[in-house]
C-alpha cells in the first residue's frame, strides 16, 4: 500500500513537471463563486484559485485557468457566476466585474516553475500594465530590461504573463506570480537600490514612453473557495483539504 501510495505521488509530480501554462486565463472580480463540488460536477478541464486581496481594496478575486477558449465557453455556460458589489477602478484597472486573459510566452518567464509553483502558492503577486497603443514591441523590451536588472540581484521570479483581450481597454497586462510565502520577497526587496539613481536610465525612459500605468497586488489563497485537480492539489494535499483514501 505504502509503493502504491508513493507511484501515485510520483505520478502526480510528473505530471505538473510537464505542465503546460493555462492557455486562457478569467479573472472574476468581486464575486460570490460557485462552490468546488459545483465546478467539478460542470466536468470541464478546469482549475479555479480563490483569493483573497491583503493590498488595496478588500476584494475577492477567482483565477479560472483554462486551456481553450471552448473550456471557457464549457464552463461558463454550466457555472453562472453571482456578481455582487462595485468592483475597485482607478486610471489603470477599470472597474470590470470579468478580465479575459491570452497567455504570452514571450512575456513570461520560467513558466515551467510557476505552473509547478501553482499547488504549493499561498499568496499571488499580481502585476498590472497598461500600455500606450501600438507599443506592444516596446512593452516586451521593457519587461526585458526590468527582467534582467531583477536578475542581476538575483531577485528573478517566475511569472505568467496575460494580454487581457476583454474586460479592460486595449493594452492591459497581467503577470500572475505565485508566492510559497511572502518571505520570498525580503531578500529581493533589500537589495533593490534606494532613492534616485544619477540620470533618467534606459528603462525609465522606455516606461514613460509605453506605460500609462501600473499596480501591484497581494492576494492569499483560499483554498476552501478554490476547486484544484486531484493532480494539482497532490502536491499539498493538507492544504488542498484532500483526504487520501486507503484502497
Amino acid at each position: 500500500m505504502r509503493v502504491r501510495n508513493v507511484l501515485t505521488c510520483l505520478l502526480a509530480c510528473c505530471a505538473m513537471l510537464q505542465a503546460d501554462p493555462p492557455i486562457v486565463l478569467r479573472v472574476i472580480r468581486q464575486s460570490e463563486q460557485a462552490n468546488d463540488r459545483a465546478v467539478a460536477e460542470t466536468k470541464v478541464a478546469s482549475t479555479v484559485i480563490a483569493t483573497t486581496s491583503i493590498t488595496g481594496p478588500s476584494e475577492p478575486w477567482f483565477f479560472e485557468l483554462l486551456d481553450s477558449f471552448a473550456a471557457l465557453q464549457d464552463l461558463d455556460n454550466a457555472l453562472p457566476t453571482v456578481r455582487s458589489g462595485a468592483p475597485y477602478a482607478d486610471d489603470v484597472l477599470p472597474g470590470a466585474t470579468s478580465l479575459i486573459g491570452l497567455y504570452r510566452a514571450n512575456l513570461s518567464h520560467r513558466a515551467e516553475e510557476a505552473v509547478k509553483g501553482m499547488p504549493r502558492a499561498r499568496y499571488y503577486l499580481v502585476s498590472i500594465y497598461r500600455t500606450r497603443p501600438s507599443t506592444q514591441s516596446s512593452f516586451a523590451d521593457l519587461v526585458r530590461i526590468r527582467r534582467s536588472r531583477l536578475e542581476s540581484i538575483n531577485f528573478d521570479l517566475p511569472e505568467l504573463a496575460y494580454q487581457i483581450i476583454s474586460g479592460a481597454p486595449s493594452g492591459t497586462y497581467l503577470f500572475l506570480t505565485p508566492l510559497a510565502a511572502l518571505g520570498t520577497l525580503d531578500d529581493g526587496l533589500t537589495k533593490i537600490p534606494e532613492g534616485p539613481r544619477a540620470g533618467p536610465s534606459a528603462e525609465s525612459k522606455l516606461a514613460a514612453e509605453v506605460e500609462i500605468g501600473h499596480e501591484y497586488f497581494l492576494f492569499r489563497t483560499d483554498p476552501k473557495k478554490s476547486y484544484v485537480p486531484d493532480d494539482f492539489a497532490s502536491a499539498d494535499a493538507e492544504f488542498w483539504g484532500v483526504r487520501t483514501k486507503n484502497p
